[in-house]
């Protein structure tokens, strides 16, 4: 597995031992300004609204991403009490309040569903570290498959992604957790790299399934990709509102089809520090995602296929 740093961020990925689900932790060693995009018709998410324009607390201490569906959501209340322990969070008159935004996708599987609970959450806290950007069948990624408009026994195993592109002497790090009921595709060549299987092992179009009415998948809920974007450029929210936008291109043009009803696809994007951003530089910053998330979500299937 390929390792990557972005700095001012540490990782951590929690795997059931039946390596069936898992979640992953992104910790801000310092509150990180913090911005969220749902562009999925089906998302499960805690703390959300609170990063909207607008909103008070702009900043954050840790996202996490976790399987398990709803029950999934759990894990955040690990991730919680990991931040109180060390008096993170928002400074209030009785206590600091930990601010932890949460995403989950769908990897319940019959007939014992396991899913991560709060202390999935408190032992990938435990366990981050600089060097957790990695890509494999770990943490929110251990359960995703992708392509499952014809049912699950045609659909291929992901995992998480990750990918780093360095501006400079700085990182733009982007992590992503693929469950989509799409295919993905090489934006460089238009190739299927992972969808839904044919008989013959063959790649099947989901596209021309979904328009000829050859879907017969009937479980809806069962989809979702999940990234989360982290830098060490200082930027403003206006940056990093372009920087969730170039980070649902990315998505759109690597996986067929994207951001469907069925599936909750969320983006979140952290910068360590805050300063003003020229447009040139959000150019270049937004430019620096679509990248790294393309390269994320073809990660997240390197050991998969």
């Amino acid at each position: 597995m390929t390792e990557h740093v972005v700095p001012g961020f540490l990782v951590g990925h929690w795997t059931h031992p039946s390596g069936r689900t898992g979640c992953t932790v992104v910790i801000a060693e310092c509150p990180a300004l913090a911005v969220r995009d749902v562009r999925g018709g089906a998302p499960g998410t805690r703390e959300t609204e609170l990063l909207s324009p607008g909103c008070l607390v702009r900043h954050l201490d840790a996202v996490l991403l976790t399987g398990g569906s709803a029950f999934g959501l759990a894990a955040a209340d690990g991730v919680v009490r990991w931040l109180r322990e060390r008096g993170r969070g928002y400074p209030t008159d009785v206590m600091a309040v930990p601010i932890v935004a949460a995403a989950v996708l769908y990897d319940l599987s019959a007939p014992d569903p396991v899913v991560p609970d709060a202390e999935a959450g408190y032992t990938a806290c435990q366990v981050a570290g600089p060097h957790g950007w990695r890509s494999g069948r770990i943490g929110a990624g251990a359960g995703t498959t992708v392509g499952k408009l014809l049912g699950r026994e045609r659909a291929t195993p992901t995992g998480i992604g990750a990918a780093v592109v360095n501006i400079d002497s700085n990182s733009v790090g982007a992590l992503a957790a693929v469950n989509a009921v799409g295919e993905l595709v090489d934006p460089s060549t238009g190739l299927i790299r992972a969808g839904i299987r044919a008989d013959d092992g063959s790649w099947l179009v989901a596209r021309e399934l979904i328009l000829t009415g050859s879907s017969l998948w009937t479980q809806p809920e069962t989809n979702t990709t999940l990234v989360v974007v982290a830098t060490d450029l200082a930027l403003d929210q206006n940056a990093l509102i372009r920087m969730a936008i170039a980070a649902h291109d990315a998505i759109a043009r690597t996986i067929r089809p994207a951001h469907t009803v069925y599936d909750g696809d969320t983006v979140f994007v952290l910068a360590r520090e805050e300063a003003p951003t020229s447009p040139a530089q959000i150019l270049r910053i937004a430019t620096a995602t679509e990248v790294a998330v393309e390269r994320a979500i073809l990660a997240s299937i390197q050991d998969n296929r």
